[in-house]
C-alpha cells in the first residue's frame, strides 16, 4: 500500500468516558433503546472495517510468499497498526448516535405505517 494515499482521521477517543445517561435516553426515550441502537450501529461499523481491513490485507497476498517474505512486509504491518489503534466500532457508534448521525426508527412507527398502507375492507 503506497504511503500517499489518505488515512482516515478519528475524532472519537479510543479511550472509554463516563458518559451521561440523561444524554443517551433524551432521544429515544430510555436506555434500552438507545444502547439497542448504538449495539446494531457498531455491528454495521464492525463488519464494515473487517471487509476494508481484509481487502487490504489481500492485496498483500501471494501463494508464492515465503516465510521471510510474510514477516517482513512492512505494509502489512503498517495497515494492522492503523486498524488496532481505531477506537472501537462501539464507540464509533456512540459517537454518531450522540452526533445524530444514525437514522433509526422505532418498532411503534413502524407498525403505525403499516396500518396505514392497508386498504379499508
Amino acid at each position: 500500500m503506497a504511503n500517499n494515499k489518505k488515512k482516515k482521521q478519528y475524532s472519537v477517543s479510543p479511550f472509554i468516558e463516563a458518559r451521561n445517561m440523561s444524554d443517551i435516553t433524551a432521544r429515544t426515550g430510555n436506555v434500552y433503546g438507545a444502547i439497542n441502537i448504538i449495539a446494531k450501529r457498531s455491528n454495521q461499523v464492525a463488519v464494515k472495517l473487517k471487509e476494508e481491513l481484509h481487502a487490504k490485507i489481500d492485496e498483500f497476498a501471494s501463494s508464492t510468499d515465503s516465510l521471510e517474505e510474510v514477516h517482513e512486509n512492512k505494509e502489512q504491518i503498517e495497515i494492522s497498526r492503523f486498524y488496532e489503534r481505531m477506537p472501537h466500532p462501539t464507540l464509533l457508534a456512540f459517537e454518531e448516535f450522540v452526533e445524530e448521525k444514525i437514522y433509526y426508527r422505532k418498532a411503534e412507527d413502524k407498525d403505525k405505517e403499516k396500518e396505514a398502507d392497508k386498504p379499508e375492507a
